[in-house]
């Protein structure tokens, strides 16, 4: 199993947007993991950046060896070609190491600003997502589908190297999606449980074996909220202290039908998390440098079943 870093981008109350993107930029060069995940968000201070591609490409350029990841773009609001170009292109100059992330997203206004809509949402991702594979496949042309229609064009840059693909996945639709293609997982629900990963882990096997896939190989990956301190009553104490203003931001999300969005009582919610995550451990002994603003760092742990 490997540690990664999941680099959220959140916004604190006195301080400034700039101050956010510094500081999850600053936290991705020194972390010292394997890799690291950048989110991705629109229009919340939950997370204030708005392509994790595009950040991902800084931290390529600024590192020599770590692995850099989307977690996730979101296909409902990107036209699939042009991302997956960017995918190939940073792949390539980073020498490999970059991981495309992508995700359905929610029923956010996004869909509105960016000239999407709900049955997109609803029904375009694996259409979108057939898209990508196809782009990554080693295909010298590629046409369009039935949601996309494009004559078919060159793949330029075609790639050499193998783009690694992971799928967010909350549902289960989108677990059986990512199945049925042989594609990790990215399992980024912080209000997850083991046994509701482990559920949706059984499922994903089922149906990857249904379609000639062995999950065993498939080196899926798990959000877990982590922080340090000398002892996990520490630990506990400053996340349920500092962490419900970081979760304020979710209450910003603007959902198409109205409905009121974020957890209706975060105070509950930051318990669950304390419970639900051993990540909340002490370290004693071990040097970590932190912000001071920004008590808890996210881990992606990621794993071959």
């Amino acid at each position: 199993m490997q540690a990664h870093l999941f680099l959220l981008a959140g916004h604190r109350a006195g301080g400034t947007h700039a101050q956010a993107l510094a500081d999850a930029h600053r936290y991705g060069l020194a972390a010292g993991y394997a890799g690291v995940w950048v989110a991705e968000h629109h229009f919340i201070s939950y997370g204030v950046c708005p392509s994790a591609i595009t950040f991902a490409a800084h931290l390529l350029g600024a590192t020599r060896r770590i692995t850099v990841g989307t977690a996730a773009c979101v296909l409902s609001v990107r036209n699939p070609v042009s991302l997956v170009e960017e995918a190939v292109l940073l792949n390539e100059l980073s020498g490999g190491r970059f991981r495309l992330g992508v995700a359905r997203g929610g029923p956010w206004v996004d869909l509105e600003v960016f000239g999407s809509d709900l049955d997109r949402y609803t029904h375009g991702f694996a259409d979108a997502l057939e898209i990508v594979l196809r782009w990554l496949s080693g295909a010298a042309q590629v046409a369009g589908n039935g949601r996309f229609p494009f004559r078919s064009v060159q793949v330029v840059p075609r790639p050499r190297r193998p783009v690694p693909t992971w799928v967010a996945a909350t549902s289960p639709a989108t677990v059986d999606l990512a199945a049925r293609h042989g594609l990790p997982l990215l399992l980024l629900g912080l209000h997850a449980d083991r046994l509701e990963k482990r559920s949706l882990l059984d499922r994903y096997a089922q149906v990857a074996a249904a379609h000639d896939h062995d999950s065993t190989q498939v080196p899926h990956a798990s959000a877990h909220l982590a922080h340090v301190e000398d002892t996990d009553a520490d630990a506990a104490r400053t996340v349920r202290e500092r962490l419900p203003e970081l979760l304020a931001g979710t209450r910003e999300y603007v959902r198409l039908d109205g409905a009121a969005a974020g957890a209706p009582d975060i105070d509950e919610y930051v318990r669950r998390l304390i419970a639900a995550h051993p990540g909340l451990r002490s370290d004693a002994g071990r040097s970590w440098t932190r912000p001071p603003h920004f008590p808890a760092c996210g881990i992606c742990c990621s794993w071959s079943r």
